[in-house]
């Protein structure tokens, strides 16, 4: 740790000593702090999860429209073909 870290941690905690807080008021401290702290990292997971189903019904949409504009032959494919296009396995448009 570089000294400005040291020098931080130690103030935070003359700060914390200074304050006369309970033992149970310093655990219920950390305890409501740490579950802040998860619960913004849940909220950061949500919104990176959000932001790919974006991705990904925007990306359906664009192959969507790529094989209605190339007017594929469906009725020539095999099911496995088609089945593989819906899983986005194979190209939509070659």
């Amino acid at each position: 740790m570089n000294k400005l870290t040291l020098g931080l941690a130690a103030l935070t905690t003359l700060t914390l000593a200074a304050c006369n807080d309970s033992p149970s008021e310093n655990l219920a401290d950390r305890v409501e702090n740490a579950a802040g702290t998860r619960a913004d990292n849940l909220d950061t997971q949500a919104d990176m999860l959000e932001n790919r189903a974006e991705q990904i019904r925007d990306t359906g949409e664009y192959r969507a429209d790529a094989i209605e504009a190339a007017d594929m032959n469906v009725a020539g494919m095999s099911q496995e073909q088609r089945d593989a296009i819906v899983a986005n396995e194979a190209a939509a448009v070659r």
